[in-house]
Order: structure tokens, then sequence, then C-alpha cells
């Protein structure tokens, strides 16, 4: 039995283990059945443990294979983000920091905290990727990332959120809409009108949040189309296929590029959250420092 895994025998064995199939487990590596077989083999005798049964039909998990699974994703990119850091230690800077977000935090909060984190620390690489916030937890759980920007209400141990920023939701109409901003009362005024809004799938919470607005105002919408992509919405809304209900950042200078017109939501209870995401028992130095700065960023604001 040895005292390490190999990195890639690893990898090789979480693909295996989902598919439980050596010859499409192959072919998603890209190696043969034969090369699979060995380094399968290889992770068995460094663990000192069998990992599946296999006979000419059927490849089964182990009580030990069952168990590694559950931590494989996390292990690999435990393994990756260290490897990551020597590298970029090793270039002369001090760490590097993963960041997720939803795409709504990209219009104007990621972009300042970008300039802020850069400015505060020159030393430090950021790396930044657009997921959902289901993506983002899963992420963080397997030490795929190591931050995220989420709207979300609650999330799974060993993770944390807390707020960054507050503010309203914005009402996103056609240029060419009967009601104009000047003669808006109230929702209740768009009750026919076709809703467009952000999918369950972006935040189930988010969603909620939007259809208590309705529920508040009196009506239940008709939700015409749903969309993760801001982008998708607005131009949905242009071109008259329904209203939309956003979080106000995403409206910024969107009025100037696309013929839409924007009634901010300033008399409903409901605002819009975005929070910052991390593992409580993920430790390096240029993660604690940045989470330091964040945290000192992060009073609500309106």
């Amino acid at each position: 039995m040895s005292n390490h895994i190999d990195l890639k025998y690893l990898q090789s064995f979480q693909v295996l283990a989902e598919e439980l199939h050596f010859r499409k487990a192959a072919e998603k590596l890209y190696i043969s059945q034969p090369g699979l077989s060995k380094q399968i083999q290889h992770l068995e005798t460094q663990l000192g443990v069998s990992l599946l049964e296999r006979d000419r039909r059927n490849v089964r998990l182990t009580p030990s294979g069952v168990y590694l699974k559950t931590r494989a994703k996390f292990l690999s990119g435990f393994l990756e983000q260290t490897i990551s850091q020597i590298k970029v230690i090793e270039a002369g800077l001090e760490g590097e920091i993963r960041i997720g977000f939803v795409g709504s935090a990209m219009q104007k909060v990621i972009p300042d905290l970008i300039k802020k984190c850069t400015a505060t620390f020159p030393n430090i690489n950021f790396v930044f990727d657009e997921m959902s916030n289901k993506a983002q937890l899963t992420a963080l759980q397997n030490n795929q990332i190591d931050l995220g920007f989420v709207r979300l209400k609650e999330v799974p141990t060993p993770i944390t959120i807390r707020p960054i920023q507050t503010e309203n939701f914005a009402l996103v109409i056609p240029k060419n809409h009967p009601i104009k901003p000047s003669s808006f009362k109230s929702l209740k005024q768009f009750a026919k009108n076709p809703f467009i809004l952000f999918s369950s799938d972006y935040s189930s919470a988010y969603y909620n949040n939007i259809m208590s607005i309705f529920s508040d105002a009196g009506f239940e919408p008709k939700v015409s189309h749903k969309s993760i992509h801001a982008n998708t919405i607005f131009r949905l809304v242009e071109n008259g296929l329904g209203v939309a209900i956003v979080p106000i950042s995403l409206t910024l200078d969107v009025e100037k590029a696309i013929d839409i017109q924007v009634i901010q939501l300033e008399k409903i209870r409901q605002q819009a959250i975005l929070s910052i995401a991390w593992r409580k028992d993920q430790h390096f130095p240029a993660l604690e420092k940045v989470m330091q700065f964040l945290t000192s960023l992060s009073k609500p604001q309106k």
C-alpha cells in the first residue's frame, strides 16, 4: 500500500464510477480500455483496497469504491487547487482565487470588486467563471472554486454565505409599451401582460421571491418565457414578447443599448440580495486575505 494517490488515476476512477462501464469511461477519458483498467488497478494497489467488482457484463462498486466515489470530486478539486496554487506561487505570486458568479452580478458588482481586489492584491491571480447558483454550490463542495457570488437564502454545510449587496427590483418593459414610467402607479397595471422571468433553475429562492411580489400585488402572472440569462430576457422584452422583473443593477446602461424602459419598484417589500459564499474549512493565505477584504465591504447597501 502506497502513501499517495495519483491524481490522474483518481480522476479516471471518478469517471468510471459514474459510468460503471469501461468502454464508455475510456471513451470519455480518451484512453484505451486496457489503459483504463491498468490505471484502476494501480489506484487499488496504491490504496490497498478493492474498488470494483467486475465480471464480463457488469461493473459494480465495492463499499470502499462507493465511499471513494463520494469523495473523489472533492479530492480531485483539492489536489488540482493545491497544484495550481504551487505553480502560481512559483511564478512569484501570492496565490490564485477561483471565483464563481451568477450572471446578474457581472453587470456592476463583479467588475467593481475585480478593480478593488486587483488594486489591493496585485500579486493574487483571480479566475472568474459564470455559473448557476446550484453549480456554484457543487463546485464549492468539490473544491473546484474558492468563492461564489450567489442569490440564495440557505446553503449546505460546510458552506456559509454573507450578504454583500441588497438592491431594489425593477420592471422592464418595451419602449413602445402604452404604460410609461411617468404613468406607473402599481404592478397591477401589468396584470394582463405576459411576464418573462428568470427560471427557477437559476435559484428557487430567487424565483419564489419574485412570485411573492405578484402575490402582494394581488394577481398571478402569466409567465410566457423563462431564462437563466439576463440578455435573453431583455431581448424578449425588447421584441414585445412580455415584461420582466429583474434586480435594478442588471438594467444599468441597458436602456441606452436596446429599446426598453425601466421602472424601479420602490414601494415593494422584496429586495434582491447577492451574497458571497465560501467553505468554512478552506484555508490558505491568499483566500484568507481576500475574504477579510470582502467581508469588510459586505455591509448590505441599497
